[in-house]
């Protein structure tokens, strides 16, 4: 663990999870882990503060393998390493979206399975919270799509209860940007895993990043900005006391 980066990134996960209210003692949290730098990120992460921080909980990683024979051996052997109890749910939804339904925007009805698939292996394993490895560009994205294909000025919230699972869904990440994310991925060699679905690099999201990217250069701060509107707004997207 690099101590000269560490503080600022745990203080502002930490933050998150307080401001949302996200992280209880004994709380049994899944952590859906699909492989990528974003995921297990927050792995990292929360596996940080499960050891030297004041929050008391448990984590239990979640991978779903939807049909494309993935390798999960370096999230594996990362999870065996920290004495965490990994699991690998098999499900069909790779089949199902690509060969049964012959999706041509996939990308909906998988998110919608995949969903479904992380919160009932999370209910078998005892949890009542899964966190989630989004981060601010993420929210940024959503709220961009959210406007240009519905018209609706919203994004996903930090901390969400799903009244027909029971479940919490957390994102400890909120305030973290991708760059971010990225650089401790990097620094830490972190486990990244390929993404072999076919419809990966093809999706209104990565339109929307170039958006954001394009935002980004012309106007340095737009991030912040997007975070204080979220937050400080006189109808603020994000309201802890909504919590």
């Amino acid at each position: 663990m690099r101590r000269n980066y560490s503080k600022w990134f745990l203080t502002k996960v930490k933050h998150a999870i307080i401001d949302f209210k996200m992280i209880q003692d004994g709380d049994k949290i899944a952590v859906g882990v699909s492989g990528g730098k974003d995921s297990i990120t927050l792995l990292f992460i929360l596996n940080l503060l499960k050891k030297w921080s004041n929050f008391k909980f448990d984590i239990y990683p979640i991978s779903l393998e939807l049909g494309f024979n993935t390798d999960f051996s370096p999230v594996e052997q990362f999870c065996r390493e920290e004495g965490l109890p990994y699991h690998v749910e098999k499900t069909d939804i790779g089949k199902i979206v690509f060969d049964i339904r012959k999706e041509k925007n996939p990308c909906a009805l998988c998110s919608n399975l995949r969903r479904g698939a992380l919160h009932e292996t999370a209910i078998k394993l005892g949890c009542r919270k899964v966190a989630l490895g989004h981060h601010l560009d993420d929210a940024i994205e959503t709220f961009f799509l959210n406007l240009f294909y519905t018209g609706q000025m919203s994004t996903f919230k930090p901390n969400t209860f799903l009244d027909r699972t029971g479940l919490w869904l957390i994102r400890p990440m909120v305030y973290l940007t991708r760059e971010t994310v990225s650089a401790i991925a990097k620094a830490e060699n972190l486990p990244v895993v390929q993404n072999p679905c076919p419809a990966s690099g093809k999706t209104k999201r990565e339109d929307i990043k170039e958006v954001v990217n394009y935002l980004q250069k012309r106007y340095p701060k737009i991030k912040e900005r997007f975070l204080t509107a979220f937050l400080k707004s006189e109808s603020p997207l994000w309201d802890p006391k909504q919590i």
